[in-house]
């Protein structure tokens, strides 16, 4: 994939199917630590014990439609391309966890991309789930939590297009912001 957001919402997608309520989304990045981290969290069904070995081999999928699962193996052929690592953690009933640390300046990793469209897609997939988004740029946070919103607008669906204008235009500056605080000091 061209960019990290793609894998994002692929894994996404895959919470979405294991019929989470939650999904955390972490982004960590640190010049200092020369790292890039990907952090995708779900409360869904989780993966049986005995599946779990063989998440990453394409032709394992749980999916009917098809007979390859092409997204954490990609996922985690692009963070050890990058010098980096994955991790995927799963009890079933609890939730899935999901891990890939790339080296941030290696030459093959893909671009992150742009997160404001991928949260807006997730957000106009996702239903009723709920997205808890927090981005650290060397430690200048901006935090996007679905939940919040749909209690302070007294709404079930974030799905109108004035409101998910404003959710884009909301990533799109709280990004730009945490990059400019580093870029100032």
């Amino acid at each position: 994939m061209k960019e990290l957001s793609l894998h994002i919402l692929d894994i996404t997608q895959n919470s979405i199917r294991a019929k989470a309520k939650h999904v955390k989304l972490q982004i960590i990045e640190s010049l200092v630590e020369n790292e890039l981290t990907i952090i995708i969290e779900d409360d869904g069904c989780g993966i049986p014990e005995n599946q779990l070995a063989g998440v990453t081999d394409p032709f394992v999928t749980s999916r009917t439609t098809r007979k390859v699962g092409l997204g954490l193996s990609l996922f985690k052929a692009a963070a050890e391309a990058c010098g980096g690592s994955f991790l995927i953690s799963s009890t079933e009933g609890v939730g899935t966890k999901v891990v890939g640390s790339f080296r941030r300046d290696h030459i093959d990793r893909a671009p992150l991309g742009n997160m404001a469209d991928t949260i807006l897609t997730m957000i106009m997939s996702f239903g009723e789930t709920d997205l808890y988004y927090e981005h650290d740029y060397n430690n200048q946070q901006f935090i996007l939590n679905t939940r919040e919103i749909k209690e302070t607008l007294e709404v079930e669906s974030l799905n109108e297009p004035e409101i998910l204008n404003w959710i884009r235009e909301h990533v799109m500056e709280g990004l730009k912001e945490i990059q400019e605080i580093m870029e100032e000091t």
